[in-house]
């Protein structure tokens, strides 16, 4: 589905990416482990089209991404790509059903399809009592539910986790995992995780260790 080749990043002298080679089918959940410093979250960067590569290709369905123009890349970042990160990012003065609805919004979709989806996502989270809640009332755990129905509001076919857990205690962020688990089985999503946490790394399909700019396949 999606695939990397030869991806090369440096930032100055630092070389931080060293041809990097990486492929994920659809539905399949991968998670990569490294130390402070390996490159992981660039690559996750630049799979996601928020940081360009100096070198090398990514393949979405056998179509070179990186030669989109920027106006088609913003497009297919929103319609394609879902990012779910450490912290939550939600805004705080719109409730979880708002907060959800605003990749719809940016997409151009009416605001009343958009609420009903992010309405509907929501209690596949178990929050549909939540929906006017700001992120203020919600508890850690409810708040990352929230980023990751917002991140699956334009139905994505890649999910680009950093960190998901990283603020969660052991019980919320094995229920997050458990949920990744569950939304790749409903929505045919592919998830690419970032995490220190070895334990719920090894529930993925497949963990990838990264090395000094390089994946140990």
């Amino acid at each position: 589905m999606i695939k990397t080749v030869g991806i090369y990043k440096s930032f100055g002298e630092l070389a931080v990416l060293k041809g990097v080679d990486l492929t994920v089918e659809k539905a399949e959940l991968v998670s990569i482990m490294g130390a402070s410093g390996a490159g992981k979250t660039t690559l996750l960067q630049i799979i996601g089209t928020l940081e360009e590569a100096d070198k090398g290709q990514i393949l979405f369905n056998g179509e070179d991404i990186t030669q989109f123009s920027r106006k088609r890349l913003n497009q297919f970042r929103n319609e394609h790509l879902g990012f779910i990160f450490q912290f939550h990012h939600l805004l705080p003065e719109f409730t979880a059903q708002e907060n959800v609805a605003i990749p719809g919004l940016i997409a151009k979709k009416p605001k009343s399809e958009s609420l009903k989806r992010a309405a509907e996502l929501l209690d596949f989270m178990g929050l549909s009592d939540r929906l006017l809640h700001k992120p203020s009332a919600l508890s850690g755990g409810e708040q990352q539910r929230v980023a990751i129905a917002r991140a699956l509001m334009n139905q994505p076919d890649l999910v680009l986790a950093d960190e998901p857990t990283g603020n969660l205690d052991s019980k919320n962020a094995n229920d997050i995992h458990l949920l990744f688990d569950q939304i790749r089985k409903e929505f045919g999503t592919s998830f690419i995780i970032i995490t220190h946490n070895r334990n719920l790394a090894e529930k993925a399909d497949r963990l990838i260790e990264m090395r000094d700019g390089k994946l140990l396949l």
